[in-house]
Protein backbone atom coordinates (compact mmCIF):
# COMPACT_ATOMS: atom_id res chain seq x y z
CA UNK A 1 0.00 0.00 0.00
CA UNK A 2 1.63 3.07 -1.45
CA UNK A 3 1.20 6.38 0.86
CA UNK A 4 -1.11 8.40 -1.50
CA UNK A 5 -3.57 4.75 -0.93
CA UNK A 6 -3.65 5.42 2.49
CA UNK A 7 -7.69 6.67 3.30
CA UNK A 8 -7.70 10.52 4.85
CA UNK A 9 -10.59 9.83 7.52
CA UNK A 10 -9.98 5.76 9.33
CA UNK A 11 -13.02 4.61 9.54
CA UNK A 12 -14.29 1.37 12.56
CA UNK A 13 -16.36 -0.91 10.90
CA UNK A 14 -17.47 -3.77 13.21
CA UNK A 15 -18.02 -7.41 11.56
CA UNK A 16 -20.22 -9.02 14.64
CA UNK A 17 -21.07 -12.92 13.68
CA UNK A 18 -23.27 -15.43 14.85
CA UNK A 19 -22.42 -19.21 14.64
CA UNK A 20 -24.36 -22.00 14.81
CA UNK A 21 -21.58 -24.95 15.11
CA UNK A 22 -19.44 -24.44 11.98
CA UNK A 23 -22.74 -22.86 10.16
CA UNK A 24 -22.32 -19.09 10.14
CA UNK A 25 -25.99 -18.01 10.85
CA UNK A 26 -25.55 -14.41 10.59
CA UNK A 27 -23.14 -11.33 9.85
CA UNK A 28 -22.68 -8.56 7.23
CA UNK A 29 -22.76 -10.15 4.41
CA UNK A 30 -26.35 -12.04 5.41
CA UNK A 31 -27.56 -8.90 6.91
CA UNK A 32 -26.91 -6.68 4.59
CA UNK A 33 -28.99 -9.82 1.86
CA UNK A 34 -32.02 -8.95 4.58
CA UNK A 35 -31.98 -5.58 4.41
CA UNK A 36 -31.68 -5.84 0.69
CA UNK A 37 -34.76 -8.59 0.56
CA UNK A 38 -36.81 -5.90 2.68
CA UNK A 39 -36.36 -3.61 0.06
CA UNK A 40 -36.32 -5.57 -3.22
CA UNK A 41 -38.74 -8.65 -2.32
CA UNK A 42 -36.48 -10.25 -4.94
CA UNK A 43 -33.69 -12.71 -4.31
CA UNK A 44 -32.55 -12.30 -7.65
CA UNK A 45 -32.43 -8.26 -7.45
CA UNK A 46 -30.49 -8.47 -3.98
CA UNK A 47 -27.86 -10.52 -4.85
CA UNK A 48 -27.16 -8.37 -8.38
CA UNK A 49 -27.10 -5.27 -5.76
CA UNK A 50 -24.40 -7.10 -3.77
CA UNK A 51 -22.37 -8.36 -6.61
CA UNK A 52 -22.95 -11.60 -6.48
CA UNK A 53 -24.88 -14.48 -7.79
CA UNK A 54 -27.89 -16.02 -7.20
CA UNK A 55 -26.54 -19.37 -6.42
CA UNK A 56 -24.42 -17.77 -3.86
CA UNK A 57 -27.50 -15.53 -2.60
CA UNK A 58 -29.61 -18.60 -2.03
CA UNK A 59 -27.05 -20.42 -0.32
CA UNK A 60 -26.81 -17.34 2.40
CA UNK A 61 -30.76 -18.26 2.97
CA UNK A 62 -30.16 -21.36 3.20
CA UNK A 63 -27.43 -21.15 6.02
CA UNK A 64 -29.96 -18.74 7.99
CA UNK A 65 -32.94 -20.91 7.42
CA UNK A 66 -30.70 -23.83 8.97
CA UNK A 67 -29.55 -22.02 11.67
CA UNK A 68 -33.23 -20.05 12.76
CA UNK A 69 -36.14 -21.77 14.62
CA UNK A 70 -38.71 -20.02 12.31
CA UNK A 71 -38.54 -19.16 8.42
CA UNK A 72 -36.68 -15.92 7.99
CA UNK A 73 -37.11 -15.20 4.67
CA UNK A 74 -40.63 -16.70 2.47
CA UNK A 75 -40.48 -17.44 -1.24
CA UNK A 76 -43.22 -16.62 -3.15
CA UNK A 77 -44.83 -18.51 -6.65
CA UNK A 78 -44.57 -16.57 -9.58
CA UNK A 79 -47.76 -14.80 -11.58
CA UNK A 80 -47.92 -12.05 -13.62
CA UNK A 81 -44.92 -10.59 -12.09
CA UNK A 82 -42.57 -13.56 -11.58
CA UNK A 83 -41.82 -15.01 -8.18
CA UNK A 84 -40.40 -12.99 -5.13
CA UNK A 85 -38.97 -13.39 -2.04
CA UNK A 86 -40.33 -12.02 1.70
CA UNK A 87 -38.66 -11.38 4.97
CA UNK A 88 -40.60 -12.88 7.22
CA UNK A 89 -41.89 -11.20 10.88
CA UNK A 90 -39.17 -13.20 12.38
CA UNK A 91 -36.45 -12.51 9.95
CA UNK A 92 -37.40 -8.41 10.09
CA UNK A 93 -36.88 -9.39 14.11
CA UNK A 94 -33.60 -10.97 13.32
CA UNK A 95 -32.29 -8.20 10.93
CA UNK A 96 -33.62 -5.32 13.66
CA UNK A 97 -31.72 -7.42 16.52
CA UNK A 98 -28.68 -7.79 14.77
CA UNK A 99 -28.74 -4.21 13.55
CA UNK A 100 -28.98 -2.97 17.59
CA UNK A 101 -26.43 -5.26 18.72
CA UNK A 102 -23.66 -3.77 15.98
CA UNK A 103 -25.20 -0.37 17.34
CA UNK A 104 -24.84 -0.92 21.08
CA UNK A 105 -21.26 -2.63 20.01
CA UNK A 106 -20.24 0.78 17.97
CA UNK A 107 -21.19 2.66 20.87
CA UNK A 108 -19.25 0.34 23.43
CA UNK A 109 -16.09 1.03 21.84
CA UNK A 110 -16.48 4.60 20.98
CA UNK A 111 -14.34 5.96 23.45
CA UNK A 112 -11.52 3.95 22.52
CA UNK A 113 -11.91 4.34 19.04
CA UNK A 114 -11.29 7.76 19.77
CA UNK A 115 -7.94 7.66 21.67
CA UNK A 116 -7.06 5.35 18.82
CA UNK A 117 -7.71 7.47 16.03
CA UNK A 118 -5.21 10.16 17.40
CA UNK A 119 -2.69 7.53 16.79
CA UNK A 120 -3.30 7.05 13.00
CA UNK A 121 -2.00 9.06 10.25
CA UNK A 122 -4.57 10.95 8.55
Amino acid sequence: MTRSSIPKTPELKTRLRITCGREIALGPGKIELLALLVETESLSEAARRMNMSYMRAWLLVKAMEKCFRDPVVMATRGGKSGGGMKVTESGRRVLALYQEMDAAALESIAAPWRRLQKLLRT
